[in-house]
C-alpha cells in the first residue's frame, strides 16, 4: 500500500467550509485492531460538533472526523483472530472515517448484513450503537411501553422508531414537517407530532404519558419532557441541540419516581463498545438480514465534498442518513 492516503481534515474550528482535503500517513493496526479500506463513511451530528470545536476526540483517537464506515479489511493487528483480510465489514470508529483507510478495534466491526450493500451498511454503526445502548440497555424499553423519540426523521430517530416498533413498543415521534412526520409513521410510529403545530406534551399526556423518551434537543425540551413522562418514566438524553441548560423542578422526580439519564458513545471504553456490538449482532442483525429493519438513506456526496454533506445535515431538511463515497462499491 502507499505511504499516504487521501483524507478530509478540520483545518480550524468553524463551519462546513473548514473541511479540507489533505494527505495523511496510512494508519497501522495496533494490537487488536484492523485497518479498513473505506468504501463509504457515515456523516453524523458529532462530526459537525467536532468540526465546530465542541466535541474533541478522546486521547489517542484520530483528529480526522468520521465515526462509522464500511469497507474491506486490509490489515490485521496482533491478536486479531475473528476477522481475515478481505472481509467486508461496517465498523464503529474512534475517529478517522473521512479517509481512504482507517484503523479501529476489531471488536467494533460487524459483518455487512446479508443482502445489504456497503453504502447502506456504512449507515449502521453510529446510529444503531447509540440507539441500542440508550433505548434498550440504558432506557430499558419493554414491549407495550409508550416510547417518544424527538427528531424522528434523523438518522437516530429513524433507527429508534424501527427498533422500538420491532420490539413491541408503542412509538411516538416528533418532527418538523408533515413530510417528515409521514416518514416516521411509515417506519412504525403510531403517531408523529409536527412540533411546529402540536404540543408533544399534550399528545403524550392524552395517551397516559411516555414510559421512555429519547431526546437530543435539550434546552427547553427538558422540563417539557419531564411533564410528558408517565409516573416511573425515564428520560434519556443523548445530545443538546438547544443547549444543556434548563430550569427544572426536581421535586417531580421524587413524587413521580422519574429517572433522568444519558450518555455519549465516543468516550466509552473499547470493552463497552464491544459488548454493544455483540448485542447488536445477536439481537438486531437478524432483523436487518430479514428486511424488517433498514437504514433510511437521504443522500450521498463524494469524499471531497464533505463540506456540502455537512451543510445538508445542518440545514435539517434531510430525512435519514447522509454518507460520503470514498471507494464506493
Amino acid at each position: 500500500m502507499a505511504e499516504t492516503m487521501r483524507a478530509i481534515e478540520i483545518s480550524e474550528p468553524g463551519g462546513p467550509e473548514v473541511l479540507t482535503e489533505c494527505r495523511r500517513p496510512m494508519p497501522e493496526p495496533a494490537h487488536d485492531q484492523v485497518v479498513i479500506r473505506v468504501a463509504w463513511a457515515g456523516v453524523n451530528r458529532p462530526d459537525a460538533l467536532q468540526r465546530a470545536g465542541a466535541y474533541n476526540p478522546p486521547p489517542g483517537a484520530s483528529d480526522l472526523p468520521g465515526l462509522e464506515a464500511s469497507g474491506e479489511i486490509v490489515a490485521l493487528g496482533a491478536g486479531v483472530t475473528d476477522w481475515a483480510v478481505g472481509d467486508k465489514v461496517c465498523a464503529l470508529l474512534p475517529g478517522g472515517g473521512y479517509a481512504e483507510y482507517v484503523a479501529t478495534p476489531a471488536a467494533h466491526c460487524l459483518p455487512v448484513p446479508k443482502g445489504m450493500g456497503l453504502k447502506e451498511a456504512a449507515c449502521l454503526p453510529e446510529t444503531f450503537f447509540t440507539v441500542w445502548t440508550n433505548v434498550f440497555m440504558r432506557g430499558g424499553l419493554q414491549a407495550g411501553e409508550r416510547f417518544l423519540v424527538h427528531g424522528g426523521s434523523s438518522g437516530i430517530g429513524t433507527t429508534a422508531i424501527q427498533l422500538a416498533h420491532q420490539f413491541g413498543a408503542r412509538v411516538f415521534a416528533t418532527a418538523g414537517s408533515d413530510e417528515k412526520c409521514d416518514a416516521c409513521t411509515r417506519l412504525g410510529a403510531e403517531r408523529a407530532i409536527n412540533y411546529r403545530e402540536e404540543d408533544f406534551v399534550a399528545v403524550l399526556k392524552e395517551e397516559g404519558g411516555a414510559n421512555l423518551i429519547l431526546d437530543m434537543v435539550g434546552g427547553n425540551y427538558i422540563p417539557r419532557n419531564v411533564k410528558a413522562l408517565a409516573d416511573d418514566g425515564r428520560l434519556v438524553q443523548i445530545a443538546f441541540l438547544q443547549g444543556p441548560v434548563a430550569e427544572l423542578n426536581f421535586a417531580q422526580l421524587m413524587v413521580r419516581r422519574l429517572t433522568i439519564t444519558g450518555s455519549t458513545l465516543r468516550p466509552q471504553s473499547d470493552l463497552a463498545k464491544a459488548r454493544i456490538a455483540e448485542a447488536l449482532h445477536r439481537e438486531v442483525w437478524p432483523l436487518l438480514e430479514a428486511g424488517k429493519v433498514a437504514p433510511v438513506m437521504d443522500s450521498d456526496f463524494p469524499l471531497a465534498k464533505a463540506s456540502e454533506a455537512h451543510a445538508r445535515m445542518e440545514g435539517s431538511t434531510h430525512i435519514g442518513k447522509i454518507v460520503l463515497e470514498v471507494a464506493g462499491g
